[in-house]
């Protein structure tokens, strides 16, 4: 038995790196998915690639865009019965420095990042506050959140909007009987990271930041994701579980 058999989910981001593994997790649990990503081609490879593990439905859309929001969730109950977990994972980041970044890409980064997760997170929970029976939200925060980093302004402020947004969503959604929490990763490598074409030196440089001296895996904040949705974190809610390294333990 899975620790998330039987229960109905939405994972945002799901066509690649941790999305993706996410999905692959809670199908792995036992949970049935509608997944959605903003590039089709890369949902139908998770589709196809993920099909063995389980029940999985998949969407190519905008998550910025309210009625693609609700068709996320008009379908979990359309095609699963319901709705008992929401994986918020969805986001993008653009390197600029604070003197430098456009509007453009501050507004588009906080409407990804935080507003998508707010919009999405509030028809979620208007859908499970309906059926009765509670549920889980996990939302996708970052180290980023927790301390600021060079280049990084509209990305740095969005995540620790998430933050502040799961803490608040757990403290009015608790009387439902539905937990939400956030997840805080430090530097985990995908397959974004790896084809950005870092330089050896600086990922060397980087590494001597984290104590445990290497990156996360995506499949390390998958199984975070896949503990706070299920019962066995029936007692937590509110807060940012931070999964770095140890990096943020240290000055």
């Amino acid at each position: 038995m899975g620790r998330l058999d039987g229960k109905r989910a939405i994972v945002t981001g799901a066509g690649r790196g941790i999305g993706k593994a996410i999905a692959a997790k809670l199908l792995a649990e036992g949970a049935r998915l509608i997944v959605c990503d903003a590039v089709p081609e890369r949902m139908d490879e998770t589709a196809v690639d993920l099909a063995g593990l389980g029940e999985i439905h998949a969407l190519a859309g905008d998550i910025t865009n309210d009625a693609f929001c609700q068709r996320l969730v008009t379908t979990a109950v359309e095609r699963l019965g319901g709705l008992d977990v929401l994986a918020n994972n969805a986001g993008v980041a653009t390197v600029e420095s604070f003197l430098e970044i456009s509007r453009h890409n501050w507004d588009r980064t906080l409407a990804v990042n935080l507003t998508a997760s707010f919009r999405l997170g509030q028809l979620a929970a208007r859908q499970m506050v309906t059926q009765g029976s509670g549920g889980a939200i996990v939302n996708m925060a970052s180290t980023n959140g927790h301390a600021g980093e060079r280049g990084l302004v509209a990305y740095n402020v969005s995540k620790a909007g998430i933050i502040l947004l799961t803490k608040t969503m757990a403290i009015e959604l608790a009387e439902h009987n539905i937990r939400v929490n956030c997840v805080s990763p430090g530097w985990i490598w995908t397959d974004l990271a790896a084809e950005g074409g870092l330089d050896p030196e600086f990922i060397a440089a980087y590494l001597e930041k984290i104590p445990l001296r290497r990156y996360g895996k995506p499949e390390e904040v998958a199984n975070l994701f896949a503990f706070l949705a299920s019962d066995e974190a029936s007692f937590i809610s509110g807060d940012s579980v931070v999964i770095d390294g140890g990096q943020l333990s240290e000055e």
